[in-house]
């Protein structure tokens, strides 16, 4: 479906709704944009002023809906707790906006249909900020597992452990709408998704007993290719520096050792390389800002689409089924 584009020599004006950590971090990123102007709109007036002059805007809002409706905004971009989400999603579209929502991006992967009706009707895009699918490392872990060079793959483990402050709405699942996995996880979940293989089945599996929202987890998918993949997930396990963790792919031929971050990667197998992707994007923030400008321009979709979305809150409603099951079997 084509959606309306925003000219070339036109700048891309986004308002961002909620003046929070992702504020930050996507203003210091767009900061190098010249073609892009920055709004803020918070609950708070004196909040959205602070933003605006701190990172350099081109205006503030009281209020989401102020933002949504003024004719001085192309792009909203969606940064509230995800209980918001959808609602705010759907006023912008139908206020005529392009929208981009963070992650999690919904409740519910059924929430996907309404934001298609609605898109239909006012050719709008929506994209999720999923970065993790635009980290380098990642592209070079797909070249690397595909290209044979350690043989047969067996085994992916992902060692995402780290030890996390919750506050505020995250610690509130009302407003989160689930926990570890769902409202931080949900990133790596797509990590495993995309390297290469599909993921067959999956199931999760939680430490210890569970009382109340889930801070640790689990997950084992099965690759329709005939690897297993492994995720380590917790916002309770501590990690050196506060976040170095090593990852392994094991193949017949050899090994595949990686920073989880992205940091370096080692191969040893038919040759061995030592691979830096790089410091400079190794969150993928600025590609993933790169491809979504590219798709409003043209009004097409960016690499990152809402398929591959939809997919990875699916897989973890499958996760989450599961571990419920599990726990009221006992």
């Amino acid at each position: 479906m084509p959606y309306k584009p925003i000219p070339v020599g036109k700048p891309i004006r986004i308002a961002m709704l909620g003046c929070g950590f992702a504020a930050r971090i996507h203003s210091k990123t767009l900061a190098s944009h010249k073609d892009v102007r920055i709004y803020y709109a918070s609950r708070s007036l004196e909040k959205a002023n602070k933003y605006n002059r701190k990172y350099k805007g081109a205006g503030a809002f009281e209020g989401y809906e102020a933002a949504i409706q003024s004719p001085d905004v192309d792009v909203v971009m969606v940064l509230t707790p995800p209980v918001q989400h959808l609602k705010l999603t759907l006023d912008a579209i139908k206020a005529g906006k392009h929208v981009i929502v963070e992650k999690p991006p919904f409740l519910n992967s059924s929430d996907f249909a309404l934001i298609r009706e609605a898109q239909e009707e006012h050719k709008v895009q929506v994209m999720v900020a999923e970065n993790y699918f635009y980290k380098p490392s990642l592209k070079h872990l797909q070249d690397l597992l595909g290209s044979g060079i350690i043989g047969d793959v067996k085994f992916v483990v992902i060692n995402a452990l780290k030890k996390q402050k919750t506050e505020n709405w995250r610690d509130d699942i009302s407003q989160a709408g689930g926990g570890a996995l769902f409202e931080g996880g949900i990133h790596w979940v797509n990590y495993l998704s995309n390297l290469g293989y599909h993921i067959q089945t999956v199931q999760g599996f939680i430490p210890g007993e569970q009382t109340g929202m889930e801070r640790s987890v689990q997950v084992v998918a099965k690759f329709a290719e005939g690897a297993v993949g492994t995720l380590l997930y917790s916002w309770e396990v501590d990690s050196l520096f506060k976040g170095l963790r090593l990852s392994k792919a094991y193949g017949t031929k050899g090994s595949i050792t990686f920073e989880s971050n992205g940091l370096f990667i080692f191969v040893r197998g038919k040759r061995w390389k030592l691979i830096f992707p790089g410091l400079r994007d190794i969150s993928g923030y600025k590609a993933m800002f790169e491809d979504f400008k590219k798709a409003l321009r043209s009004g097409k979709e960016p690499r990152f689409n809402l398929s591959l979305a939809e997919r990875d809150l699916q897989i973890i409603e499958l996760i989450n089924e599961d571990v419920s099951e599990d726990i009221s079997g006992y």
